[in-house]
């Protein structure tokens, strides 16, 4: 069921385009916003900084300033500026991740799919949240503004224990801390990977014990469950649990409630669970290794991450994340991303996902010399791509070979490529393709 917009939710929208401007001021009063219109950056600074507004959908081209510049000026004069959407039909990687850095809240690029834009913004009206300077954003593809969009309904049901699925090094535990972030942020996160636990303590990591309940238990120990309290608890790599562990867990998520090893008092159990696995678990199933009903228990919600690769448009976001980040721990070693370094993070294929370009990034900066990285790719990653790959770099060569033969016209390109003009844009968009 959709929601509705709040009574008198008003939007500042600055476009200066007079078709598209009727056309987006129209349809956000027919969805029931209250719409102040201006047509130049100056005009809406004005009404941004002045008369206030609860939304700001703003085009980053204007005649009299940038949207980029745009925003700057606003966050320099008001310190919680409304939530701003921006739209543009020249959009690349780079504005979206200066804008989404500085604390944009979306991005859209033209042409605009009305659905999408209203759908966006009812999100935003009803979170209410002031945008701030920090980048709370999972990243900028559609995959993961998606899953952004999940975890906010998802932290409005604590008890029901979460899924998360994706490769290693995907980023599984960096969406348990989003999250917790909007669940719980002021009670405990703990995670455990459960294939890292020694195999005789697995159990007492896991659940506690009382003193004298074993050799060497000189002390009452709380186990995971028990320290993580009212907020979060991330069970990493579950599929690797023992099986004879895993009826326990299973009664603790059927019962709420656990008892430590050698006790005899039953204690409750608060925490929110979720879980992640990089494995095949209907297979495990299948196999016999992972009992069916603890599968069931686990899988009420879930959540698939994609692996990096299927979504080149958070490469340079993360990229520049990191190394800002270094930068901003290590002031002597103050790096940036060249063009050529921006072209070849794009084309390699991440095996290791997340966490391998996080520590190639980390390397870089480190052996770096000035503002220069030392940016070293693994040769192995770029002769041996997935056939998807191959056939995604065929796909957007062929984009650019018919948009030079026809001097950057889209319809004919589309025409000769055998697609709808709506398709060229959408695969242009998602290759970060320009005419």
């Amino acid at each position: 069921m959709q929601s509705q917009v709040k009574q008198g939710t008003r939007i500042c929208l600055i476009e200066d385009d007079p078709i598209m401007g009727e056309a987006l001021a129209q349809r956000l009063e027919l969805e029931g916003f209250d719409v102040d219109w201006r047509r130049n950056g100056r005009e809406g600074l004005g009404v941004l900084v002045d008369m206030g507004a609860d939304l700001a959908v703003i085009d980053v081209n204007l005649p009299d300033v940038s949207g980029i510049a745009l925003f700057e000026r606003l966050l320099q004069a008001r310190e919680s500026p409304p939530p701003c959407l921006f739209i543009t039909g020249y959009g690349t990687i780079d504005d979206a991740v200066q804008l989404l850095k500085l604390g944009a809240a979306d991005y859209l690029t033209k042409p605009l799919n009305p659905g999408e834009l209203i759908a966006r913004l009812r999100s935003l009206a009803a979170s209410s949240r002031p945008t701030s300077r920090g980048d709370e954003r999972l990243g900028l593809s559609p995959a993961m503004q998606r899953i952004g969009i999940e975890l906010e309904r998802i932290a409005r049901h604590p008890e029901a224990p979460l899924l998360v699925r994706g490769e290693s090094g995907v980023g599984k535990e960096v969406v348990a801390r989003r999250l917790h972030q909007l669940q719980c942020p002021t009670a405990p996160f703990v995670a455990v990977n459960c294939a890292a636990l020694p195999e005789g303590l697995i159990e007492s990591e896991l659940f506690g014990h009382e003193k004298g309940a074993f050799t060497g238990a000189t002390a009452r120990r709380a186990g995971v469950f028990e320290r993580a309290g009212n907020g979060l608890l991330f069970l990493d790599e579950i599929g690797d649990m023992p099986a004879a562990l895993q009826p326990r867990l299973l009664r603790v998520l059927q019962e709420r409630r656990l008892r430590r090893v050698g006790g005899d008092r039953e204690l409750r159990v608060a925490a929110r669970l979720v879980f992640a696995t990089h494995q095949d678990l209907e297979g495990s199933v299948r196999s016999g290794r992972f009992r069916e009903d603890l599968y069931y228990r686990i899988n009420v919600l879930e959540i698939e991450i994609p692996p990096l690769r299927e979504r080149p448009e958070d490469i340079l976001w993360l990229a520049e994340g990191f190394v800002t980040d270094h930068a901003r721990r290590f002031p002597a070693e103050r790096r940036m991303l060249s063009a050529e370094d921006r072209a070849r993070l794009l084309q390699y294929h991440w095996p290791g996902n997340v966490r391998e370009l996080r520590h190639l990034l980390e390397r870089a900066c480190i052996m770096g010399d000035g503002a220069a990285l030392a940016l070293k790719l693994p040769l192995a990653g770029h002769d041996e791509k997935p056939l998807k790959s191959y056939a995604q770099a065929g796909e957007r060569a062929a984009i650019l070979a018919a948009l030079q033969d026809h001097k950057g016209n889209v319809t004919a390109a589309a025409v000769a490529l055998g697609i709808s003009r709506k398709t060229l844009w959408q695969k242009m968009k998602r290759y970060g393709v320009s005419r």
